[in-house]
């Protein structure tokens, strides 16, 4: 049988249709909340779904309104993603490194321990982590915020630097050594530049993550340091769902970290498969 023929067989055809169809079952949400946005009010609360109605901005026009304050919303998602991502880094780097490269008969408890309190729930720690903030005024603070994404994140960030690390040879910090180079020295100048991918591919997906985080920032904010996904919710209101308005929201709030997606796939792809083919 030719490539071309087995291209073609019926497997591979069946195969394709297999994907294309759970595409579009997984893409559905997205695809009916980007139809909603372009409704009105009226189009989007009916019972049977309009499938054919005149494009309109108006919920757009409405979600970027000075009142709605979506620019005020979009920096704090900006600024606490973005410090959490830098700062979780910076934590993650030498407690990955030591790990790595000097392991201690501790060290595969501490990253269990460290991969189970993932387990725990974040509502099951609210009210000791709402009341130590309540004390300590980081109520409503985006600093606050910042401490909570870092320490959301740190587990997975560490897992997975620990893991590009562990893919490096050891016998390139035991030459830096030989050489006189520091513990210090051979991180930046001889680890670090060999784990960039994997470096980026960590950054990128606790950025998304802290970008998408929605339970504390609801809970432990009013307004000042409130992030996106209240500036979402704020279109629920005690008249009813504005469900047009909510749709414009959405989509302005994640269009940006989509495009960075679309911009990064590459080198999340080549970070994630790094250290993969030996």
């Amino acid at each position: 049988m030719s490539a071309q023929a087995k291209r073609f067989s019926g497997a591979n055809i069946a195969f394709g249709v297999l994907g294309w169809a759970v595409a579009l079952l997984m893409f559905l949400p997205l695809i009916w909340l980007l139809v909603t946005a372009f409704k009105t009010e009226a189009e989007a609360f009916t019972v049977t779904p309009q499938l054919f109605f005149e494009p309109t901005l108006d919920s757009f026009k409405a979600a970027l309104a000075q009142g709605a304050g979506y620019w005020h919303y979009a920096w704090n998602s900006v600024f606490t993603a973005l410090a959490s991502t830098v700062i979780g880094l910076m934590l993650t780097v030498p407690a990955a490194y030591a790990m790595a490269f000097y392991p201690s008969k501790r060290t595969d408890f501490t990253l269990v321990w460290m991969v189970s309190t993932k387990f725990i729930p974040a509502v099951g720690v609210l009210v000791p982590i709402f009341l130590v903030y309540k004390t300590i005024g980081l109520l409503d603070n985006v600093w606050g915020l910042i401490a909570l994404y870092t320490a959301m994140n740190l587990p997975i960030m560490i897992w997975m630097v620990y893991s590009y690390f562990r893919d490096i040879p050891k016998d390139l910090v035991e030459a830096a050594n030989i050489d006189g180079a520091s513990m210090g020295q051979t991180m930046l100048k001889v680890i670090l530049p060999l784990a960039t991918p994997g470096l980026a591919s960590t950054g990128l997906l606790a950025l998304i993550l802290a970008w998408n985080e929605s339970f504390w920032s609801i809970t432990m904010t009013n307004y000042q340091a409130s992030t996106l996904p209240v500036y979402i919710a704020s279109f629920k209101s005690a008249e009813g769902m504005f469900w047009a308005k909510m749709s414009a929201a959405s989509v302005l709030s994640i269009a940006p970290i989509i495009v960075l997606g679309w911009f990064a796939q590459r080198q999340m792809v080549r970070g994630l498969t790094f250290g993969a083919v030996k």
